[in-house]
């Protein structure tokens, strides 16, 4: 995981996060007893985790770092360089802090969780400072879970049940780097050159386009967008003038209407025409950036940045991480992270939001940052019968199934009724592949009936099969998005 934020910043959420806990105290001596001593304990904490990163050396940040270790109204200590190598390098054990065994006693007393939750807020800490390099290796990440394994222990040792699970600080590690690639001409590497697919052209990504069903507005306007930066491009090369233009886009349209299919295609596209390093898309929703405690939400969202640097980051019901309601919630914060990745990675790095469309437009307005970094919009629109029937048709054709005469007839019939009789929970293609599926179920129901059935009668789907109302497997019906 990569993060690459200041001592300051760092030290505002290590004050915002002991403020917190503090509150959740209710013994007047144990929430002294706390405040005084965690800021020497956490000071020793912190050595342990450097000190796990063999493969970094201590810097000047480090020390940054370590010296914004302090509590509200508490001093902050000063050391030097020296001081904080030769701590790293002499750390020995972690040992709980002597006030985890009041939290513990206070909760068998009065049924709390306060152990159990300074557990799970010890790791977030750490892994802010484990960041300091800009990564959580598996080793630091290693050091904290077993800082929060003798923590817990002891609370499963006193019956301290938990109401949740653990947080785990191997979730924000970064992964082992890979092996490195084989040289030329070994056999290896001849095999993995033979393996390897070529990347696809241009030219081939936008007939992908342009066999997607309907979008005939969406693909008219990633078309122009292209040509656009292909112009730029050139402009560039020419020696010309380039004005400053945002690439990041909003999708908006109702579910199932191929925002995330155009978003792959698009993310291949700008790597096609050299905009961005790699290509991929990297999909997420609130879920998959914002956590529930001060501090990891940033961790979360910068982890979900650093996969998508060099493609495109597409957050789905972005929507979703504007919480009119709660000026604090943890959205705000992720929101945040993103549009700094945008500024910090501007030249290889796209974000995609996308949502409903009402919905869209309230959350690019909430946040003047936002405003001025999505000014691109797409509208993808419902699909009709008739495209939803041409979905369908292509969902038989790739998976080896062909419909009857009067198979065609009757789903033609019912897609247009599906369109005509839309509302919010209309799902478009989504739809579609859950009657395809069931259909299917259906099908295989009646066909394992038969004796030996032929390759046709293995393929044909029937009325029976699409109806289920008619015959097949009763049961499937239920499951219908209608």
């Amino acid at each position: 995981m990569s993060t690459m934020i200041t001592a300051s910043e760092v030290h505002k959420q290590y004050n915002e996060m002991l403020a917190a806990f503090r509150k959740l105290i209710p013994d007047p001596s144990l929430r002294m007893a706390f405040g005084s001593q965690i800021d020497g304990y956490m000071r020793q904490y912190v050595l342990g985790v450097w000190q796990a990163d063999s493969a970094s050396s201590i810097s000047p940040r480090h020390v940054e770092f370590y010296n914004a270790i302090y509590s509200s109204g508490r001093q902050a200590p000063s050391a030097l360089y020296w001081e904080v190598a030769s701590g790293v390098a002499n750390f020995d054990l972690f040992r709980p802090p002597s006030f985890f065994e009041d939290l513990r006693r206070y909760d068998r007393m009065k049924g709390t969780s306060l152990a159990r939750r300074f557990a799970d807020d010890l790791v977030i800490l750490l892994l802010l400072f484990a960041a300091v390099d800009g990564v959580v290796s598996e080793s630091e990440a290693g050091f904290v879970n077993s800082c929060n394994d003798a923590l817990l222990a002891l609370c499963d040792k006193d019956g301290l049940r938990a109401d949740r699970p653990a947080i785990r600080a191997d979730q924000f590690a970064a992964p082992k780097p890979a092996a490195p690639a084989p040289k030329a001409g070994t056999a290896s590497a001849l095999q993995k050159e033979e393996k390897a697919e070529p990347e696809p052209t241009l030219e081939e990504l936008l007939a992908q386009l342009d066999e997607l069903c309907g979008l005939d507005k969406v693909k008219k306007d990633v078309k122009s967008l292209i040509n656009l930066v292909k112009v730029r491009k050139l402009r560039e090369e020419a020696g010309l003038p380039v004005p400053p233009m945002s690439l990041h886009l909003v999708f908006m349209g109702n579910p199932g209407t191929g925002k995330t299919t155009v978003a792959r295609l698009l993310a291949k596209i700008y790597h096609a025409v050299g905009v961005l390093s790699k290509g991929q898309l990297v999909e997420v929703d609130r879920s998959g950036l914002v956590a529930g405690f001060v501090g990891q939400t940033a961790l979360k969202t910068q982890e979900a940045v650093q996969k998508a640097i060099g493609g495109v980051l597409f957050i789905d019901e972005a929507y979703a991480l504007v919480n009119a309601d709660n000026a604090n919630d943890f959205g705000h914060e992720a929101i945040e992270v993103v549009l700094k990745n945008m500024e910090d990675h501007r030249k290889d790095l796209i974000v995609i939001v996308a949502g409903y469309t009402d919905r869209m437009e309230q959350f690019i307005h909430a946040n003047p940052g936002l405003e001025s970094r999505f000014n691109k919009y797409f509208f993808f629109e419902d699909y009709d019968g008739r495209q939803l029937m041409e979905i369908f048709r292509s969902m038989c054709r790739k998976n080896g199934y062909a419909l009857s005469e009067e198979g065609e007839r009757f789903m033609e019939k019912d897609l247009r009724e599906l369109y005509d009789s839309r509302d919010e929970n209309f799902g478009n293609a989504r739809d579609v592949r859950n009657l395809f599926e069931q259909a299917v179920a259906r099908q295989a129901d009646r066909v394992s009936q038969l004796e030996t059935p032929t390759r046709e009668q293995l393929m044909e789907l029937l009325a029976e099969d699409l109806d289920g109302k008619e015959g097949g497997n009763s049961n499937a019906n239920q499951f219908s998005p209608r």
